[in-house]
């Protein structure tokens, strides 16, 4: 790359750097993909608008070149919080569809999971050929029950949130440099505004969030049109899937998360705010 000159011909916009014509025909007869120049700003970067550049060009880019981008950029510091929804096998697929670069996956295994969870993520292991760390709370739920009585996530969910998901969570996330998320802007209002890459000052690490802009229309199609496997309780009125006693079918269907934590303002396990 040459700084910018007068007479140079831009090739990436936006960025700090022209491309004299003899470079740009180079790279057009390479056939390179602007994901190939896109690149991380040197850290820190923690401070206000530094991915807000990428932003605009993951904008630019298919879902499969933004997953595709992310790997490539933080790998093998990326790791997939996987609940196993449809959202992250939509990822899941992706990244077995990109150049496969190995990542850590895990799911926050609570204890409380639908045995078609629990059946889904042998069945993601042995079709994508991954071993799925399972991360388990420091309290089971019988040592759980001892401690703060029993079915503490119908007295106190936000507690239970936080002792089986929130903080196993941020033990998990310790040492990497970014995570990737299923999370889409029209979930909850608190995720309205989430960026496609931003920094997680909570986890003190980047957070990529390739499908903020689908709808769950969109993520549907893709796992029927690639005959991705998904959680059959998606078809049974379960847009979203967390613990089994705090999961039910949703009420209004505008709303693919009315059938988490039903009865109580809850709409969060907090692992996202």
């Amino acid at each position: 790359m040459y700084p910018k000159t007068p007479g140079a011909a831009q090739f990436f916009s936006g960025t700090n750097y022209y491309y004299p014509h003899s470079v740009l025909m180079t790279l057009v007869q390479r056939r390179f993909h602007p994901m190939e120049l896109l690149r991380l700003p040197e850290p820190p970067w923690n401070a206000p608008g530094t991915f807000d550049h990428i932003n605009t060009q993951l904008d630019l880019m298919t879902t499969l070149d933004r997953v595709t981008w992310t790997v490539r950029a933080f790998a093998p510091t990326l790791t997939l919080a996987s609940s196993f929804g449809a959202e992250d096998m939509v990822l899941l697929d992706m990244w077995a569809k990109s150049e496969a670069t190995p990542i850590d996956v895990f799911c926050l295994d609570t204890g409380l999971l639908f045995p078609q969870t629990y059946d889904l993520i042998n069945e993601v292991e042995n079709k994508y050929g991954i071993q799925v760390r399972r991360v388990i709370p420091q309290l089971s739920v019988s040592q759980q029950a001892l401690q703060f009585g029993p079915n503490l996530w119908e007295r106190d969910p936000d507690t239970c949130c936080q002792l089986r998901k929130v903080n196993p969570l941020s033990r998990q996330l310790i040492g990497y440099r970014a995570w990737m998320t299923g999370i889409r802007r029209d979930q909850t209002i608190n995720r309205r505004q989430a960026p496609l890459i931003g920094w997680d000052s909570t986890h003190n690490l980047v957070k990529v969030n390739p499908l903020a802009p689908w709808t769950y229309t969109d993520v549907l199609d893709y796992l029927t049109r690639h005959n991705v496997p998904f959680n059959p309780l998606h078809l049974q009125g379960y847009p979203s899937i967390g613990c089994q006693p705090c999961t039910k079918p949703v009420i209004d269907e505008r709303d693919p998360r009315s059938g988490r934590w039903q009865g109580k303002e809850k709409t969060e396990c907090g692992l996202h705010l």
